[in-house]
């Protein structure tokens, strides 16, 4: 269950230094297989950290060879140093491997602002000593090493004919579109060129990662790349490749939202009966980031009025004295007005499904979350401290 389940790929996590804790903070992920196809999706945050501004430029050619990944710093707004902090640590994994620093992908996670000449010193050294410490045994050190406030490393895998599709994640906080906040690497040693591997990741991304809406927070450093190493010599159905790489994100995004910071309850939101796709996202992304909703469910408190008036405030089409509400399978609300007792809702279990039928068209869609909860609140108010 790693990014190293898929033949053809070698992976290793260090300790630099960059983390007070003393944990792992250094990731490597290396192809060494006969295809270096690869494709990417990044945060559509305009403000870019240095690794993502390299990493778009990598991922121009559709060639990757390795990707090297640290924790304890973004490595965003460190200024012109900062560039150069990204460009020399794709150089150090190049010479080490003996490939282009044009091939490596760069990626960053934690405090924004912090940079300097120690952190570009540990993040160098740590980066050469990832490249001797290569392993095909190697997924979980690196999925270790990329947590920040993650309780736990996120792997997955996912396996078909011949072929397989594996992955590791790191993000449990900011967590909205545009990726949420995370890195994501995903491999396969199915034969796959760079173009199919971007139709399918894409496809992937915008249904799952993008739908993850946690605190709305969008972060400045989402990374989700796939390499394909060719090695099992097996050329996929696009179909079928395109629907294993959905289910691996899927699996990846639910473990996120998972693990999201100080949360008691992951709400899955499911909106029907809209007249689009993108009417039923605004819909569950409008019910996700209602500070009163998430707050009534770490209450254990099934207030639905304050789901009808999240949707109002969208320019979905429905009629608000038309709409259907469900909670925990017992329907609150029909037609705008109320249904069934609350107090036959549990809100005690760790799952909440919230259904919203708009009664207005055929389209659906999905949008997970978690409630708001004290814990949450104290995490972040001293996360740089």
């Amino acid at each position: 269950m790693s990014v190293t389940a898929a033949q053809g790929f070698t992976a290793a996590g260090v300790t630099a230094g960059l983390k007070a804790s003393g944990r792992p903070d250094v990731a490597l992920v290396v192809n060494t297989g006969r295809r270096k196809a690869a494709a990417a999706v990044f945060t559509s945050n305009r403000a870019k950290a240095h690794p993502v501004l390299w990493s778009q430029q990598v991922l121009t050619d559709g060639v990757v060879e390795a990707v090297v990944l640290n924790s304890g710093g973004a490595n965003c707004f460190t200024g012109p140093a900062g560039f150069q902090t990204t460009h020399a640590t794709a150089e150090t994994v190049g010479e080490a491997l003996g490939v282009s620093a044009g091939d490596v992908v760069v990626c960053s996670t934690g405090l924004i602002g912090v940079g300097g000449q120690e952190f570009r010193d540990k993040v160098l050294a740590g980066s050469a000593e990832a490249a001797t410490a290569l392993s095909t045994e190697g997924g979980l050190d690196a999925a270790t090493a990329i947590m920040t406030t993650d309780s736990r490393p996120k792997q997955a895998t996912v396996a078909r004919g011949g072929w397989v599709v594996g992955g590791m994640a790191k993000g449990a906080g900011m967590l909205a579109p545009g990726l949420a906040t995370m890195l994501v690497v995903l491999t396969t040693d199915a034969d796959v060129p760079a173009d199919q591997l971007d139709a399918a990741l894409r496809a992937a991304t915008r249904t799952t990662f993008d739908r993850l809406d946690s605190d709305g927070c969008m972060s400045t450093n989402d990374t989700v790349v796939l390499l394909a190493s060719g090695e099992s010599e097996v050329v996929p159905d696009p179909a079928e490749f395109a629907a294993a790489v959905a289910e691996l994100c899927a699996d990846l995004a639910e473990q996120l939202q998972g693990d999201a910071e100080g949360a008691s309850h992951d709400i899955r939101i499911e909106v029907v009966g809209a007249a689009s796709e993108d009417d039923a996202v605004e819909v569950g992304r409008s019910i996700a980031r209602n500070a009163l909703f998430k707050a009534a469910v770490f209450g254990n408190d099934p207030n639905w009025g304050r789901v009808l008036a999240a949707i109002g405030t969208t320019q979905a089409a429905f009629d608000p004295y038309d709409v259907d509400v469900s909670m925990n399978g017992v329907r609150v609300c029909h037609a705008g007005a109320p249904d069934r007792p609350v107090d036959e809702v549990d809100l005690t279990p760790r799952s909440v499904h919230v259904l919203v039928d708009l009664r207005t068209g055929a389209e659906q869609a999905t949008v997970l979350t978690n409630d708001l909860t004290h814990d949450y609140v104290h995490e972040n108010s001293a996360y740089s401290s």
